[in-house]
């Protein structure tokens, strides 16, 4: 019997970190919304809220790898509930990790001043990978709370979208002329795509948590690292 509510007791704290896990893809989706509109419209303040607000997500890590520790201290889990125990700290790690790219990202625009030479071709292929990497980001996490890996291997798609728009604004920054200030701003935009580039490929690597949780395999989807 009290095994038994041992057990129970472990699966409900379980479910609270996977609960703050997942949430922590939350506060990467504002994160990344308030990036995305700070890049648009040049706006240094809200690149610096971006910046600041980073400690929320840096918190979140903080308290879910804690938590999951001191759970693991209480008792042993089974095979099953190990499995979600170990994707929860890869989760947890990719939201930190996505929430430093929005960080990298809002670092570069005051670097390039209040009114910066610009090109909107290239801003608007950044603004389209941004919008993809939040798609991507929204699914990795209903992938993970409905254990659903199809939708899970789906991530590669718009993955894909996001690297040929990479590609795209590589394109673009070098053919943009020889006038030294868009050389350096197209340089600039350039680590920002390389950033939200970079935001799609830590949500696939979430839906490949997911496909591990289900099936007790890890493995890479197919084109995911390309």
């Amino acid at each position: 019997m009290a095994e038994a509510a041992a057990r129970h007791h472990f699966r409900e704290e379980l479910a609270g970190l996977e609960e703050q896990a997942l949430g922590a893809l939350d506060l990467v989706v504002v994160a990344l919304d308030r990036t995305m509109e700070a890049l648009e419209h040049q706006d240094i303040e809200l690149a610096g809220l971006v910046v600041q607000d980073d400690d929320r997500i840096d918190g979140r890590y903080l308290e879910v790898h804690q938590g999951i520790l001191s759970l693991l201290a209480l008792q042993a889990p089974v095979a099953s509930d190990l499995r979600t125990v170990a994707a929860l700290l890869h989760v947890i790690k990719h939201a930190e990790r996505m929430g430093d790219q929005c960080v990298n990202i809002a670092k570069l625009l005051p670097i390039v001043g209040h009114a910066p030479p610009s090109d909107t071709a290239l801003i608007n292929r950044i603004l389209k990978m941004g919008a993809l990497a939040r798609s991507e980001v929204s699914q990795a996490k209903q992938a993970f709370a409905l254990r659903d890996v199809a939708v899970a291997e789906d991530l590669v798609r718009q993955d894909e979208q996001i690297n040929k728009l990479n590609r795209e604004v590589f394109q673009l920054a070098v053919e943009l002329g020889t006038d030294s200030d868009r050389r350096e701003w197209a340089m600039t935009m350039m680590l920002a795509a390389r950033a939200m580039e970079r935001i799609g490929d830590n949500a696939v690597d979430i839906g490949e948590q997911v496909a591990f949780v289900v099936t007790g395999l890890f493995r890479e989807f197919s084109d995911a690292s390309h």
